[in-house]
């Protein structure tokens, strides 16, 4: 008899994950829309999943209204962990993607596009398998949130120490000082979690533009806050 209830309890659970199924495959299919080809969208999805069932089984619907907006955030973060755990930044490749970042600045002054990684690899005198990677972890990096992307590198360090409340009036005071158009790559890239595509379809201006605006503003924050706690 306590056996079969206990059955009857379980199978109320993973009905409630099966329920909530489509939305994990949603989330996964956005994310991987914001990541390069070589992240695999059924892994992301199968995290998800597996997150999402070992919620259901310990939801309790007396403390929790919603059991998607329990599971919501929790289930995204098991996928940002994942992606967290593929340790894509190793301290070589940061102070390579450092390098790229420098080297197609200086590249886009005189030519108005993007270098190939071929090219990249020339000027940097890199293998171009090298740059390709530092590049792939570089883009999977972006979608972490702000406070991931800002410990990354030297002058992330001291951001450590800081308080999210502090770290978050620092990010308001220095995206005031860019123009609108910049302050929304931000928002729609970060608050609204759009891709680069769609910002480039409402805003008009090219993806390239638009990772460039973003490394920009990553960067003045980190050296705003590193002149304050460094």
């Amino acid at each position: 008899m306590m056996n079969s209830y206990h059955q009857d309890i379980k199978h109320k659970e993973d009905e409630l994950a099966i329920q909530y199924l489509p939305a994990v495959k949603a989330m996964a299919f956005r994310l991987k829309e914001r990541l390069p080809s070589s992240i695999d969208f059924m892994d992301l999805s199968a995290i998800g999943t597996e997150e999402l069932i070992k919620l259901a089984r310990r939801y309790d619907s007396t403390l929790n209204d919603s059991f998607w907006g329990y599971s919501k955030k929790r289930v995204y973060g098991a996928m940002l962990d994942y992606l967290r755990s593929l340790d894509i930044l190793s301290r070589a490749s940061r102070k390579l993607v450092k390098a790229i970042d420098y080297a197609v600045e200086e590249y886009r002054l005189t030519h108005e596009e993007e270098p190939t990684d071929e090219e990249l690899a020339e000027i940097l005198e890199e293998p171009v398998e090298k740059v390709h990677e530092a590049r792939i972890a570089s883009s999977i990096y972006t979608v972490m949130p702000l406070h991931d992307q800002l410990q990354v590198g030297d002058e992330g360090a001291a951001l450590a120490t800081v308080e999210r409340d502090e770290l978050v009036e620092v990010i308001k005071t220095i995206l005031s000082k860019f123009k609108e158009r910049e302050q929304l790559v931000i928002q729609f890239y970060y608050f609204e979690e759009l891709t680069l595509k769609e910002i480039s379809e409402i805003l008009n201006i090219t993806e390239s533009r638009i990772s460039q605006i973003h490394k920009s503003v990553i960067q003045k924050i980190k050296e705003s806050v590193g002149m304050q706690h460094g």
